[in-house]
């Protein structure tokens, strides 16, 4: 299976250029880019112009990721946890990548942050009946991180041993799965 290529897709669930969602998928990532079969493209929802769902547009922002994702071997969803749920970037990106969604039948890893006790255990709960009501396969192993204000320094470095191990482990899992899975 090591001869070839797979492709990962990691979403970005905050439009905020210094979020803590950001911070730790790129620590994901920077896992998962040790592997020399695999390749990441990270969807960044300011790079997109996405119509409302519901609408019927399609326009190039659409075109182009539902392209990116459907192109994808597995994607990892990270969100931060607003209000007891996932954020709304990561619904409108889900929104539009239609019907069949292009995140059916694809390995799905699932990253949550949050400031408090709980972390982001409800955002990743609700996320995951979303992503198995369309098809994806949710892997088992989600990652939740409370208190991810006290994780990160000021230059955006993890400075909580644990935290970073927990975040690689997400690359790592889903790298895992999918040599698994295609093999």
């Amino acid at each position: 299976m090591e001869d070839k290529n797979i492709k990962v897709v990691a979403i970005i669930g905050s439009v905020s250029e210094n979020s803590f969602t950001r911070k730790s998928l790129k620590i994901a990532v920077d896992e998962i880019e040790k592997n020399e079969n695999v390749s990441v493209d990270i969807i960044d929802p300011r790079d997109f112009d996405l119509p409302i769902p519901g609408l019927g547009i399609q326009n190039e922002s659409r075109e182009r990721l539902q392209k990116i994702i459907g192109e994808a071997d597995g994607a990892i969803l990270a969100t931060p946890e607003y209000n007891g749920s996932f954020s709304s970037i990561i619904k409108m990106t889900i929104e539009n990548l239609g019907y069949p969604s292009e995140l059916a039948g694809k390995p799905i890893a699932l990253l949550g942050v949050a400031s408090g006790d709980m972390g982001a255990v409800k955002s990743i709960e609700a996320l995951r009946g979303v992503c198995a009501h369309i098809g994806g396969l949710v892997l088992p192993n989600s990652t939740s991180v409370a208190h991810i204000n006290d994780k990160f320094d000021s230059d955006g470095n993890c400075i909580d041993e644990k935290t970073e191990r927990r975040l690689r482990r997400v690359g790592t899992d889903l790298v895992k799965y999918l040599n698994d899975y295609n093999a």
